[in-house]
């Protein structure tokens, strides 16, 4: 996000440009009105990640959900492509009902995560870090370790972890892949990849959500 420069004309009348100085836009750029407007900007951001990920046709249309897509669980779905195609389709639609699955616990952790930024945060955003990088940076592996038990339970209720292996027994390609002699997928490890393709397609989201709308909310910030 570029710097703000407060449109000083807008607030306090246009001769006013001639004296406001930078140090007084910054000042109230850091203010309670400069804050507020930055942290509705990211809970809308949440609100409408959370909408996308509870509904599972808009979830597997989104595209900055498959951008979220991990190497490893790349790799894996490119190698069933050649041997199952449609377990792949399966496992996309499974992972989109576990995403539905964690809205109600990962929505709390981003919320009180954007009640508690404070001037600091409003300070690194002017000087070009996006309010959502922050919002990551204080809670992506909070997020991946609380939702990772309830993507894990719903990837095992569906079976898909037992059918991939089936899929792909006698391959060596996940031994490879996994850095181990192992031509199983661990129940955990996958469950662990669709979770970090949940946190940061979620990010994904929300960061769109900010590039498309802080020009208009920060207009007075001359954002």
């Amino acid at each position: 996000m570029k710097k703000y420069i407060i449109a000083a004309a807008l607030l306090i009348g246009t001769g006013a440009v001639i004296t406001t100085s930078v140090q007084s836009c910054t000042s109230l750029a850091t203010s309670d009105m400069g804050l507020s407007i930055i942290k509705r900007i990211l809970l809308n951001g949440i609100d409408k990640g959370m909408g996308i990920y509870g509904n599972k046709e808009a979830f597997l249309q989104n595209n900055m959900v498959d951008k979220a897509l991990p190497k490893e669980l790349r790799d894996i779905n490119s190698t069933l492509e050649k041997i199952a195609p449609s377990l792949v389709a399966k496992e996309r639609d499974y992972i989109a009902q576990a995403a539905a699955y964690t809205v109600n616990t990962s929505k709390p952790i981003l919320q009180d995560a954007v009640n508690s930024l404070n001037a600091q945060d409003v300070t690194r955003i002017m000087q070009g870090t996006t309010a959502t990088q922050i919002l990551k940076e204080k809670t992506s592996q909070q997020l991946i370790a609380a939702i990772a038990p309830k993507v894990d339970e719903k990837l095992n209720e569906y079976g898909i972890v037992k059918t991939i292996n089936t899929a792909l027994s006698g391959s060596n390609f996940l031994g490879s892949l996994l850095g181990r002699n192992n031509n199983t997928v661990n129940s955990g490890g996958l469950s662990k990849l669709a979770s970090e393709q949940l946190v940061n397609g979620l990010f994904n989201i929300i960061e769109d959500y900010e590039h498309q709308n802080s020009k208009s909310l920060l207009g007075p910030f001359g954002k």
